[in-house]
């Protein structure tokens, strides 16, 4: 059975950096691409990133171009988060996802994902 799990969230003071990493099982990360959702208390889970199945295309949402950037090792079966420049509103829970669909470019909305890893919680101080 195919799972994520994601780390490296923690707590940060507003224009730090965190890394974030989300860890696949099973042997067919690399024929999906795979995105970075947030969800904050009250507000639905929203887009943050997501990055194609061979890792040579990457969108961002628009909120964090030019801050966040997206990655992928699929030899190590593992996909990036780097934040840079954190703001106090981007604390949430933060969720690696896999495309539902194999060799599918770069999806974007929640619905396109399947697999969904338990989120790992990023706090950004004032």
């Amino acid at each position: 059975q195919v799972q994520l799990v994601e780390s490296g969230g923690g707590l940060v003071q507003a224009g730090g950096s965190l890394r974030l990493s989300c860890l696949a099982s099973g042997r067919t990360f690399s024929s999906y691409a795979m995105g970075w959702f947030r969800q904050a208390p009250g507000k639905e889970r929203e887009f943050v990133a997501a990055i194609s199945w061979s890792g040579e295309n990457t969108y961002y949402a628009d909120s964090v171009k030019g801050r966040f950037t997206i990655s992928r090792d699929n030899a190590k079966r593992t996909v990036y988060l780097q934040m840079n420049s954190l703001k106090p509103e981007e604390t949430a829970v933060y969720y690696c996802a896999r495309s539902s669909t194999s060799f599918k470019q770069l999806p974007i909305s929640a619905y396109e994902y399947g697999l969904w890893g338990p989120g790992t919680q990023v706090t950004v101080s004032s």
